[in-house]
């Protein structure tokens, strides 16, 4: 396989010090490319980012399977962060490679990377944030996950904890393809459309420059940083390393699974089961039968003399999502999701306005609260 790529990262216009990191590195029958976004006190968040890079890099094997390598080399991550921040900082991290005919991603927190063909952009990971999850359970609106006060509160990150679930997805490439990835300085400013424009347009090192000058100008409430890749040529694997796209498993309750276009279909590899996932079912059981003797008490009481009963509404529970007690115990498969239409091509000069005239004041640009991880 052919790629062609290039990256930017920018500190942006509010942080004083860029907790972004990236890396790629280019072997004989692949390529890998990652994205890390760090977040901690004391510049703790670019140590946590620049090493899980480097971690990643380091132990990722080409001569395993490419879903066990990627899946290991982000354990790995995980245990390095963790062992020198004691669980004080962490990082998201996204990485795709590139091998034979077919791209595997792999990604922890809300690092996006997605796919644009012929005009066409999917997002391929999946965000491990409340956000997202509120969405899935369908308790809030892409648009109102977008601007809520609670967008910077991820649920999953590499360094916190001494184990992470990674998730890993696969698909076929054909030539024309283009993968980007970002941190959520980039993609929190600029709509998928815009991005697929632009991306179809520019040449990589042209997309990447305009990707991150348009997040400044619209505000640059944080890091941005963009990886593009041009997938040029493809060519099939070797008979004996031929590659094989698990099925696509069924969307997690309350989260129907949009219409795809079958060209984009996004297959994930699950992740193997961990203790974690055990232990939210027993909580799970637990919290119901408490819930139920709750009920039984609650209809034993008499009802009071001379006063007719009030008839009170039951207020839900605040929707709160923590990995600890997610239902499943296997990964389940991430709903792809919904295409933007194509983008009608326009000349380089049409797309994303310059950023000269889109340029915001402090004051009506968003303004980005510190991220934390709901972990």
């Amino acid at each position: 396989m052919r790629v062609r790529f290039s990256a930017r990262s920018d500190v942006g216009l509010r942080r004083e010090v860029n907790q972004d990191s990236y890396g790629a590195q280019e072997l004989p029958q692949a390529t890998l490319l990652i994205v890390c976004d760090g977040m901690g006190g004391h510049a703790a968040g670019e140590v946590a980012s620049r090493l899980g890079v480097d971690t990643i890099i380091e132990t990722f094997s080409a001569a395993a399977p490419p879903e066990s390598a990627l899946r290991e080399s982000f354990i790995a991550a995980n245990h390095a962060i963790y062992t020198q921040g004691h669980g004080s900082m962490g990082t998201t991290g996204v990485a795709a490679l590139f091998r034979d005919s077919s791209l595997y991603v792999a990604n922890v927190g809300d690092s996006r990377a997605y796919l644009v063909r012929e005009g066409q952009i999917q997002q391929i990971s999946r965000d491990h944030s409340f956000v997202s999850d509120q969405v899935a359970a369908g308790l809030m609106t892409p648009e109102q996950a977008r601007v809520s006060n609670v967008r910077n509160i991820i649920t999953r990150a590499l360094g916190y904890q001494p184990e992470v679930q990674v998730d890993i997805f696969a698909l076929p490439l054909i030539p024309g393809d283009t993968i980007l990835l970002s941190s959520d300085g980039m993609h929190g400013l600029i709509e998928d459309d815009e991005i697929a424009e632009v991306s179809s347009i520019l040449p990589p090192d042209e997309a990447v420059q305009r990707l991150v000058d348009t997040s400044n100008a619209r505000g640059g409430h944080d890091n941005i940083t963009v990886v593009i890749a041009q997938v040029d040529e493809v060519s099939p694997p070797a008979d004996s390393e031929a590659l094989t796209l698990s099925t696509a498993q069924s969307p997690p309750t309350g989260s129907p699974a949009p219409a795809v276009s079958s060209a984009l279909a996004v297959a994930p590899v699950a992740a193997p089961e961990r203790t974690l996932s055990r232990l939210g079912l027993v909580l799970a059981a637990l919290t119901m039968l408490v819930l139920v003797a709750a009920a039984g008490l609650a209809l034993a009481q008499p009802p009071p003399v001379n006063a007719p009963s009030p008839s009170i509404t039951p207020t839900p529970p605040p929707p709160s999502v923590t990995p600890a007690v997610s239902s499943p115990s296997v990964t389940p498969a991430v709903p792809s999701p919904s295409v933007t239409p194509a983008v009608p091509h326009a000349s380089a000069t049409s797309i994303l306005p310059s950023p000269s005239s889109t340029a915001v004041s402090p004051s009506q640009a968003p303004t980005a609260p510190t991220r934390s991880a709901a972990l």
